[in-house]
């Protein structure tokens, strides 16, 4: 995937390298999260994607931030809650984010302070239209019933992410909330009523 030429601004800083998988634990959240995608099918999908619909970017000045770093961003700041300015920090700062975003080493120069600025996100997400976000789903739900993660007798694929803290209005929601209203403004059956008196 090329992802040195992408981000060789920020991968050869000065001082030793850093393997990035020796310092994420398996066992780490995030790396167990990333391990779960089908990467490199999702980016092949963008970039046809992207190849049909938008010109091609010229070979002058800094090379484009990698599509598999700013998916695994995009992905990532749904998970763990954040704006795009803190997941973009935390790629600077947390290791397991970086593993997550498929760099494999890194090598740091320490007046860089962002690898990925907020903007670039926010312009790789303005990019992504309603087809290929059913083929980005499609990919991700085939790669989650072959690995055994999920039974496709059951699957449901939820492409509207919510805030942390926020209220989800859906289907069983809904039907739940009514049923409730219902139980309530309903006049209570005889057998309830005559209990009610007794007391």
């Amino acid at each position: 995937m090329r992802l040195l030429r992408h981000l060789q601004h920020w991968l050869k800083g000065r001082g030793q390298g850093i393997q990035v998988a020796e310092f994420v634990p398996e066992t780490h959240p995030v790396r167990q999260w990333a391990d779960t995608f089908p990467w490199t099918a999702l980016v092949a999908a963008v970039e046809r994607s992207f190849a049909q619909r938008f010109p091609a970017p010229t070979a002058r000045g800094r090379a484009p931030v990698s599509i598999r770093v700013v998916l695994a961003l995009e992905l990532l700041k749904h998970e763990l809650h954040c704006s795009d300015e803190q997941i973009c920090n935390q790629l600077r700062t947390d290791l397991a984010v970086m593993y997550a975003c498929g760099i494999a080493a890194v090598q740091v120069d320490r007046s860089q302070e962002h690898f990925v600025l907020p903007e670039v996100l926010a312009q790789f997400r303005s990019r992504i239209d309603a087809a290929l976000m059913d083929e980005l789903l499609a990919i991700q739900a085939a790669a989650a019933i072959a690995q055994g993660v999920v039974s496709p007798a059951h699957l449901v694929v939820d492409t509207f992410p919510s805030e942390q803290g926020s209220q989800r209005v859906n289907d069983a929601a809904t039907l739940y909330k009514a049923k409730k209203k219902s139980s309530r403004s309903s006049p209570p059956s005889p057998s309830t009523a005559r209990g009610q008196a007794r007391r």
